[in-house]
């Protein structure tokens, strides 16, 4: 999620199809399981070129200090907030790659985010169906332009119902 003082937008991974974050990756780390991709940060070793080569945004390369592990109370070293997040790195703090994974967790569910948007901006859409809707909005605006015969307007009006 991205908030400034103008706007608030969610950032997700498209979970692309030629996925360069998958194709950079030095440790195979991220794969693509049930066609979402997935980073397992146990083999991430931190090296930030997922978050680098993603066009969208979508990998965050993030860590726990060791202030928040319980038990421990160590400061750790800041940095200045206008430092990007690329370049940032804290002493202990081991960094892994983080991105939406579209809930893997719980295949049944499926991404959280969706029911959960307060405005309905999101949508989960499996390839399929995109292409589907494709179709149909373009046969929509086909048929509402005239740009069809007749009679194949009628049929696909048919064929619509």
């Amino acid at each position: 999620m991205v908030t400034t003082r103008e706007i608030s937008a969610a950032i997700t991974c498209h979970h692309c199809e030629g996925a360069p974050c998958l194709e950079v990756c030095p440790v195979d780390a991220i794969t693509r399981e049930s066609g979402s991709i997935q980073v397992n940060e146990q083999t991430c070793i931190g090296c930030k070129l997922c978050a680098i080569v993603c066009p969208f945004g979508a990998v965050h390369p993030a860590g726990t200090s060791i202030a928040g592990v319980a038990g421990t109370m160590f400061a750790t070293p800041t940095y200045p907030k206008s430092l990007s997040s690329l370049l940032r790195w804290e002493v202990g703090v081991i960094t892994c790659a983080v991105k939406c994974d579209l809930c893997s967790y719980d295949p049944e569910g499926g991404p959280r985010c969706v029911p959960a948007c307060p405005t309905n901006a999101l949508t989960y859409v499996v390839g399929d169906d995109l292409a589907d809707t494709a179709k149909q909005r373009r046969l929509g605006s086909a048929v509402a332009q005239e740009a069809l015969q007749p009679e194949l307007t009628a049929i696909r009006r048919e064929e619509q119902r």
